[in-house]
């Protein structure tokens, strides 16, 4: 990384007129999410699945929710509860501060489905979750229903991860829920809900002229590619630069600015060059 890299970044920042956010699971580790890249951070997470040679592509899958819904809300219903608990890193509050200031706003796009963007005061009606959102649940029982997660509670037991009943239930036809989230392997996910975050994306970048855009990308990785690759076609499509925030990936198309910083040291160090001597967050 070139000194001048973080300086160039709030340059882009400066002189922009709307901001896209990308975001993957790199995002949440300034928060204390859990890292799982690769089986020793997941294990490390879950020992329980550690004994069961299972890893995190294993227990994403939908099947458990067919063959044993107690082990596969044990899984998700842990995960909806820490993510519940977590508090999003003072890097979501900066760049919400640098959005707020520029006149066409901003817009995130997210692999993640944490939910951190909402809890930091990001508007819902400017999030899009590719792979959907813990925080939404569907119906397994065929009658279309996509809910909130807020009126259920999942208790989990802490040695087994398995949860203990009542399991979630459909409010329309009372069939189990499953979270609304891509697994893999997943030929059952209603992608309603994303494809209409993906609708409003697509008419805001229409309101943002050529130019005039900065994105911002942050811990996303190449591993499954999603938030890497929008971000590079927005920037190359001629609306704006790209700066991609990544400790282990940070290479970036020719123009762009790669900065191999965790999430919240590179927001933190730009926000230092926007404004030297602030009282960063």
């Amino acid at each position: 990384m070139s000194p001048d890299d973080l300086r160039r970044a709030a340059h882009v920042l400066r002189s922009a007129e709307a901001l896209v956010i990308g975001a993957g699971a790199g995002m949440g580790v300034d928060s204390g999410l859990p890292d799982f890249r690769g089986n020793e951070g997941f294990w490390r997470a879950y020992p329980a699945y550690a004994k069961l040679g299972l890893d995190f592509a294993d227990m994403a899958n939908p099947q458990w929710f067919q063959r044993d819904p107690s082990f596969a809300w044990g899984f998700y219903g842990h995960r909806l509860g820490l993510y519940r608990a977590t508090q999003p890193h003072p890097g979501f509050a900066l760049l919400r501060s640098w959005a707020e200031g520029m006149p066409r706003g901003a817009f995130v796009f997210t692999s993640n489905v944490d939910g951190q963007f909402q809890k930091a005061g990001f508007s819902e009606d400017r999030i899009l979750e590719v792979h959907g959102s813990i925080h939404s649940v569907q119906c397994l029982g065929g009658c279309g229903e996509i809910s909130s997660a807020s009126p259920y509670t999942v208790d989990v037991d802490p040695e087994s991860f398995r949860a203990r009943a009542p399991l979630p239930s459909c409010p329309s036809c009372g069939a189990l829920m499953r979270p609304n989230i891509l697994m893999f392997g997943d030929g059952g996910w209603d992608s309603s809900r994303t494809e209409l975050q993906e609708q409003r994306l697509v008419a805001w970048l229409e309101t943002v002229t050529p130019g005039t855009l900065a994105v911002v990308e942050c811990g996303a990785g190449t591993a499954i590619p999603s938030v890497r690759r929008f971000c590079e076609q927005v920037a190359a499509a001629g609306r704006g630069t790209l700066i991609r925030i990544n400790v282990r990936e940070s290479q970036v198309p020719p123009q762009g600015i790669g900065l191999p910083m965790t999430a919240l040291a590179a927001l933190r160090g730009i926000a230092e060059e926007l404004d030297p001597g602030q009282q960063l967050l």
